[in-house]
């Protein structure tokens, strides 16, 4: 066994393997659909309750291409953490701090002028949700207990809103 390999309890049958990604999956859709929702019925609110108003604002054709390039993203980034076998655990406590930074980085940059700010942010953000991307759908395919599938969901579903954000801010010149 290598170093990097954590040990598991016995393997799910294929059908609760598969009852588990269909559970997870149908929250994230499910989640997502109530989102969408959420964002028409309140495009017209008064702000801070209107804050999605922001980027329902944004031009059509940017939504679209953010969507898309969303969907590539996170199929690809998904399905590599589904298919790796080295443990990516560890890389997601760096990730997780290296989130943290950008939090800080973020805020920083509405006190200070940083040429170049947003985009920086962008990309950053979009590396960091890469890894994190592959290490949600890993812990999908790894997971033993089909009650872990909201909290699956729930991971999964911040990864493609976070993507989705970051980049519409590329596509729709919200930027610097």
């Amino acid at each position: 066994m290598s170093s990097n390999a954590v040990p598991l309890g016995p393997p799910m049958t294929r059908d609760a393997a598969g009852t588990l990604l269909g559970q997870t999956m149908g929250l994230v859709a499910v989640t997502a659909g109530l989102f969408a929702v959420g964002a028409y019925l309140g495009r017209n609110l008064a702000s801070p309750w209107g804050w999605l108003s922001y980027y329902t604002s944004a031009d059509p054709q940017a939504i679209w291409q953010a969507g898309a390039a969303t969907a590539l993203f996170i199929a690809g980034f998904g399905a590599a953490g589904y298919a790796t076998r080295r443990d990516l655990s560890s890389l997601a406590r760096v990730l997780f701090w290296a989130l943290i930074g950008l939090i800080i980085f973020g805020i920083v940059t509405i006190f200070i002028q940083i040429p170049g700010g947003a985009l920086i942010y962008a990309i950053l953000g979009l590396v960091i949700f890469a890894g994190l991307t592959a290490f949600d759908f890993q812990r999908l395919r790894r997971s033993q207990d089909i009650r872990t599938a909201p909290l699956l969901a729930a991971s999964i579903f911040l990864d493609i809103l976070n993507v989705f954000l970051l980049f519409l801010s590329l596509f729709g010149g919200r930027g610097d």
